[in-house]
């Protein structure tokens, strides 16, 4: 079987590779999940999750990867941008966990087949919905983005950049009018990760730090870092819908403050790997156009305007039982996982500087020292 993102997901490998999360956890009564999507990043991982606890799963979408899933996973297809829902009428779920809707009338033609049908909905958001990223420690009051077009359920996709935040909140709005607050879970997270992440906002640097020698760093190293692994997300969202826990969720880590140089040192140790860094300023890295998030990825500068980024509370994920494993596990399985891609996909990464850019890089900061 090819080593695509949803196989390793589902690979006994995955499982082997639980940390925090795979605590002992009290058996429930099975339930029927409907999983919208699930051939995303985190889908595979709930669906594997989900199949472990006993629950009967059913997945919805676009049918496009139809070996994806084991036997035991029913599969039903439609297409929601255009509001094909037929395959979902008339059957009934426990729960449904909403995972990749941007667009707000998603969720509002899922809740003219799904409401009533389901007892609790949960929908994947992101800490993109906050109207300003600039204050530290902000909790889930915080405001949201607004929306300022004429409909936002006239928004077709994919949408504008710009617009992800505030189609987001909007989606949010609509679910709890749709289907009651009572009955939603609302879960928000930053920067996803792990093993399967298709992006390489992470896996840059798993990999360049394997790869040894200088390291252009970002920043001092003081900045602070936050983001959650695919598979301790995927698997809180299982104990969420079992719980049937409503409310909103900061879905972030880790537990305890992290910094720029915690995050590197920490991913060094996961692969084995005694890097020397080379730290760059955010304003020198500015001035020679190097930008955080896609070319050294994970940071962003922790002062003006992201300075709240990667220091929003988690605290009431934490108390909801969101478990995190180790960043160490993180960066070593996600190098596992990158070592099995074809060499032609290893050899175009999608985030990050290039090997030939870093080091004209430091070059120069070697010279301005």
């Amino acid at each position: 079987m090819p080593a695509t993102r949803r196989a390793f997901a589902l690979s006994t490998l995955a499982a082997a590779a639980l940390g925090a999360s795979a605590t002992a956890q009290p058996k429930v009564k099975p339930m029927r999940i409907l999983i919208l999507g699930g051939t995303g990043f985190i889908g595979p991982h709930q669906v594997r999750h989900a199949l472990s606890r006993g629950h009967k799963v059913t997945v919805f979408n676009r049918g496009r990867r139809p070996d994806d899933f084991p036997p035991e996973v029913e599969e039903l297809v439609g297409d929601r941008n255009t509001s094909d829902l037929k395959a979902l009428e008339g059957k009934t779920w426990d729960v449904c966990i909403d995972n990749p809707t941007t667009l707000p009338f998603w969720v509002r033609d899922a809740a003219k087949v799904l409401k009533g049908n389901v007892g609790h909905y949960l929908f994947v958001s992101t800490m993109s919905v906050y109207a300003t990223q600039d204050r530290p420690g902000e909790d889930e009051t915080a405001p949201t983005a607004a929306y300022a077009g004429a409909d936002a359920f006239a928004e077709r996709g994919p949408a504008k950049p710009e617009l992800y935040g505030p189609l987001k909140a909007v989606s949010e709005t609509e679910a709890r009018s749709q289907f009651g607050a009572g009955a939603t879970t609302i879960v928000r997270p930053g920067l996803i990760v792990g093993p399967g992440d298709e992006t390489d906002r992470f896996t840059y640097w798993p990999v360049r730090l394997a790869r040894g020698g200088e390291v252009l760093a970002p920043g001092d190293g003081s900045d602070p870092i936050l983001y959650v692994d695919a598979r301790d997300l995927a698997e809180w969202t299982i104990r969420l819908v079992e719980q049937r826990t409503a409310g909103t969720f900061n879905a972030i880590g880790p537990a305890r403050p992290l910094t720029t140089k915690g995050l590197l040192d920490g991913v060094a140790k996961g692969v084995g790997a005694k890097p020397t860094y080379v730290w760059a300023p955010a304003d020198w890295l500015a001035e020679k156009n190097v930008n955080g998030w896609s070319d050294l990825p994970v940071w962003l500068p922790g002062q003006g305007r992201t300075a709240g980024f990667h220091r929003r509370s988690n605290a009431a994920a934490i108390n909801a039982g969101l478990t995190l494993r180790p960043l160490e596990t993180t960066a070593a399985d996600t190098l596992a996982w990158w070592k099995t891609l074809p060499e032609e996909r290893r050899a175009k990464p999608r985030t990050g500087l290039s090997p030939e850019r870093e080091t004209a890089l430091l070059a120069e900061r070697r010279a301005k020292a």
